[in-house]
């Protein structure tokens, strides 16, 4: 059917104000649903467009070239094997007969196998196994009616609904469920309402407009004129990408005439798509409050502002609050003044209770808190936070040893880091915990670092986080992750498949990259025996330890694997299982610079088959030594060739030059490869052998030092 025939087609369901933060995925899901349900049965010509559209009070979609009547469509239908098809007479048999009947080709059976109906005619054709009976021809295109009642069905049934809600209809007796009440159905092609009936509704060209401001009944005369009449009439903007924009332009420019900001993007990111949730015709106005306020930490009155009252602080050029923020209010008026001091209103007995909180809190030292903490459960196979800031001060301890941090003041710091969990502030705002502790620390009188512990300990939180400035805190916060885990995992709570309760896999990523990015010079392994140590009257599977270093090297090899590397090359530095993860990123480095050498495909594969080699030898209890038996040429120059190389490359390894080092050897290709070529290894003389033996053993440790290279031709 040719493009002149189509027109756009325009569906709308009109509803009670519908849940924000589902909003955007929700009006997302109703258009690609739709195109989906369309698509499928044929009806979207060539070129067509699917614009979306979602307000607090509707899901709409538009599809800019629908057709009519989809294009009738070749089948070719198996229908059953010739012998079954076929009674004792050649007649059609009873099978068939039902078969075509259920077709509508009933009539075919008649002249079996010959004859056509409606453009419908039997094929008889091999499957590849036997011969078979198809029938085959034209079928009809669906219609644009029934197209579209198919796509409202399979769009509502499978929309991302976070909780559904029952409601009884106009008739007072049927009941309906969907996300909210619904009150409306528009479904236009062009100019025409295509009927289509859902949750009690009949189709027609009526919406509504703002529920204040805009008219009432709209009427949609033609499709394509939708965003056009409800901008005009309805004071509605149906576009929720150009609403956000509208938002996100009127606050940068309320913003710019303050000399004020609204801080990073993604700080507010959450906040504009919430608000964009709830308004239809929004308008940005300009609030204050007392200034006396600031003295309060600006986080609690961020945070305040932010999550009770979906307002927009504003920061000066140094990022401090300022005592102006931003509201988006759903109503454009000449004079806005009622709502601004309605809303000036609304938001100070909150900041009232932060400064409330703020100062009742500073009154009791975090150290006098501490007892509280034994009240309150931290599992209940690990015992009370109580129990677990006596193991993380420990631990915190002798991390501080480890790394040359100062071992009072991580101590110190460990001890107090969970005390603000018990103040009112962090009962209000549990987001705060940590911020809290800083503050409340630096009133008390502790030292800056021990501080800075409180809040940095709970860093890296999530992937980008920043990680702890400087000693005191790196120690906490490993000490807080590393008890986490070890207790975890010593008493069998281990992530399955999805499922990560205790963001056990977060928790050693936090781990990695405070080693690595901190570049922290400390055995893996200390750090998890002291964790176990630490844990030792709470932990008490044996299996535990190795289990979650292997754990670790896990999550290792996904953040390895956002740095580009290969999984082989991966695999060839972690197969040795590294101890100073703080050295992995050289290793790796190192053998992808290896990798771009002419020489390594050829000394990869020969470490492959050395590994192979060995393993045998060793299954076959095969002895691995050095002796004065006789050599061959190759196998006296493939000794003195790894004798020459050892020495510089041992230094090179010796100053961190992994790269250097692993470069070293790619010198010994020739006489590993005429080695190979010249040489049997399995020679029958055992002394032989195990000189052999024992010389692919020093080529494989030495070249396999930084990693295993044999991973790299897997």
């Amino acid at each position: 059917m040719s493009a002149i025939n189509t027109k756009p087609l325009l569906i709308e369901l009109f509803t009670e104000e519908l849940p924000p933060k589902a909003l955007r995925k929700l009006g997302e899901a109703f258009a690609q649903g739709v195109e989906t349900s369309l698509k499928n049965d044929g009806l979207i010509a060539d070129g067509s467009v699917t614009l979306s559209f979602a307000t607090p009070r509707r899901l709409a979609v538009r599809c800019t070239a629908i057709r009519s009547e989809a294009p009738a469509k070749a089948i070719k239908e198996k229908l059953m094997p010739l012998a079954v098809a076929r009674d004792a007479t050649g007649a059609a048999s009873p099978a068939l007969r039902k078969k075509l009947a259920a077709n509508g080709a009933e009539s075919l059976a008649e002249n079996f196998p010959n004859g056509s109906s409606d453009g419908k005619t039997l094929l008889i054709e091999s499957d590849g196994k036997a011969e078979c009976v198809y029938l085959v021809g034209q079928a009809a295109g669906a219609t644009l009616a029934s197209g579209v009642q198919h796509a409202v069905n399979y769009t509502l049934a499978k929309l991302p609904i976070p909780k559904v809600m029952g409601y009884q209809l106009a008739d007072g007796v049927t009941e309906a469920s969907f996300v909210r009440p619904a009150h409306g159905l528009v479904v236009l092609h062009g100019s025409d309402v295509i009927a289509a009936t859902t949750l009690g509704l009949n189709s027609n060209n009526i919406t509504h407009g703002h529920r204040f401001q805009g008219a009432n009944n709209i009427e949609i005369d033609d499709a394509s004129r939708y965003e056009a009449l409800l901008r005009q009439y309805g004071k509605v903007e149906p576009d929720y990408a150009t609403r956000r924009a509208m938002i996100l332009t009127q606050l940068e420019a309320k913003a710019e005439t303050l000399g004020a900001t609204l801080g990073a993007p993604d700080t507010f990111a959450d906040l504009l798509d919430e608000v964009n949730s709830l308004v239809e015709w929004p308008t940005v106005y300009v609030c204050e409050f007392e200034a006396e306020f600031l003295a309060v930490p600006q986080e609690c009155l961020i945070l305040t502002m932010k999550t009770n009252q979906k307002y927009f602080p504003l920061f000066d050029s140094n990022g401090k609050l300022k005592h102006q923020f931003l509201i988006v209010s759903n109503m454009a008026l000449d004079d806005p003044s009622r709502v601004i001091t309605g809303n000036e209103r609304v938001v100070r007995p909150r900041l009232a209770d932060a400064r409330f909180f703020f100062e009742t809190d500073k009154k009791t030292k975090l150290e006098a808190r501490i007892p509280e903490l034994s009240k309150v459960v931290y599992h209940n196979k690990l015992g009370t936070t109580g129990e677990r800031i006596e193991r993380l001060s420990q631990l915190a301890g002798d991390i501080a040893a480890l790394i040359g941090a100062d071992v009072a003041k991580s101590k110190r710091a460990a001890t107090l880091a969970k005390a603000d969990l018990v103040t009112l502030m962090v009962g209000e705002f549990p987001e705060l915990q940590g911020t809290m502790g800083r503050y409340y620390a630096l009133n008390d009188g502790e030292a800056a670092d021990v501080a800075a512990a409180c809040a940095e300990h709970y860093q890296p939180r999530f992937a980008g986080d920043a990680l702890p400035t400087s000693g005191v805190p790196t120690a906490v916060a490993l000490a807080d992750k590393l008890e986490t885990l070890a207790g975890l995992f010593g008493i069998g709570q281990m992530p399955t498949g999805d499922k990560d309760p205790f963001a056990l896999r977060r928790h050693a990523l936090g781990v990695i990259r405070i080693l690595l990015e901190q570049k922290l010079d400390v055995s893996l392994k200390a750090l998890l025996g002291k964790a176990f140590d630490a844990m030792s009257s709470k932990a008490t599977d044996a299996k535990a330890a190795p289990a979650l270093a292997e754990f670790i090297y896990d999550r290792l090899r996904g953040y390895l694997k956002e740095t580009g590397a290969s999984t082989n090359e991966i695999e060839s530095v972690i197969a040795h299982s590294p101890d100073r993860l703080a050295s992995v990123p050289a290793q790796l480095a190192a053998v992808q610079a290896f990798a771009a050498l002419p020489e390594a495909a050829s000394l990869n594969a020969a470490n492959k088959r050395v590994a192979n080699i060995l393993r045998k030898a060793v299954e076959s209890n095969e002895s691995i030594a050095a002796s004065n038996a006789a050599e061959e040429p190759a196998e006296a120059a493939l000794r003195a060739a790894l004798n020459a190389v050892t020495p510089a490359a041992t230094a090179l390894f010796a100053k961190g030059d992994f790269t250097g080092y692993l470069k070293s050897f790619a010198a010994l290709k020739a006489p590993v490869d005429e080695f190979f070529e010249k040489v049997m290894v399995m020679a029958e003389d055992k002394a032989v052998r195990a000189n052999r033996l024992a010389l692919l053993q020093d080529l494989r440790d030495a070249m396999n030092k930084v990693a295993d290279l044999s991973k790299l031709a897997a």
